[in-house]
């Protein structure tokens, strides 16, 4: 068995806009930076064998405040990454609505083999993506049994892992959260995961975040 904290990265200015990241690698806003080190400081008294991180930076500067501290180098794999969304990269959501409605409306359906128009990357369908998500921590997982591994990556990755581990229908709406910098923990059993607690925030209440700026 593996124990996996799973994160999400701390808030971008994109993620407050409503605006699609993808593959293209916005660095952390201020808030984002106090979320991070705010789940440094959550994290600081649990042992953790390996942290692991999409290599983009929002991700990873999350990943660093986590091993500030531990003596640890934080490890990158692209295979964490979010979906690649192609064309919506870089837009609002109202406006992907605009400029691609049929694509968009695909999206929104969640048809899990549509793919988006081509941007500055190739975007993803649903399938490529899960697959290539799923695969990634499921290795991970694997390489480090009977430890406990920390594991930061993008809300689209976090999303994969629930739904699997919940036997959620892709097509399904979403009624979960998928907070930035929440803490999340999954056992990995040799061939599924399970969700042990989801969405903990406890650690970005305001008072603990002005704790974290008094530091």
């Amino acid at each position: 068995m593996t124990e996996i904290v799973l994160i999400r990265h701390g808030e971008t200015d994109w993620n407050a806009e409503r605006r699609l990241q993808g593959h293209l690698d916005i660095p952390l806003n201020a808030q984002g930076m106090r979320q991070a080190r705010a789940v440094g400081r959550a994290l600081r008294h649990e042992t953790i064998d390996a942290i692991i991180s999409s290599d983009l930076q929002r991700a990873l500067h999350t990943a660093q405040a986590i091993a500030a501290g531990r003596n640890m180098q934080v490890q990158t794999d692209a295979g964490l990454r979010e979906r690649s969304y192609g064309a919506f990269e870089g837009l609002r959501y109202a406006d992907i609505s605009e400029r691609y409605p049929d694509a968009y409306a695909t999206w929104q359906a969640r048809e899990i083999d549509a793919r988006f128009p081509p941007g500055a990357n190739a975007g993803e369908t649903l399938r490529e993506f899960a697959t290539r998500a799923l695969g990634t921590v499921a290795a991970l997982a694997m390489s480090h049994q009977m430890r406990r591994i920390a594991v930061v990556s993008h809300g689209g990755v976090l999303e994969c892992l629930y739904r699997q581990a919940n036997r959620i229908d892709w097509a399904a709406p979403r009624n979960f959260e998928i907070r930035n910098a929440g803490i999340n923990r999954l056992r990995w059993h040799g061939a599924a995961f399970q969700v042990v607690q989801w969405s903990d925030t406890a650690h970005l209440s305001e008072a603990a975040l002005d704790e974290i700026d008094k530091s």
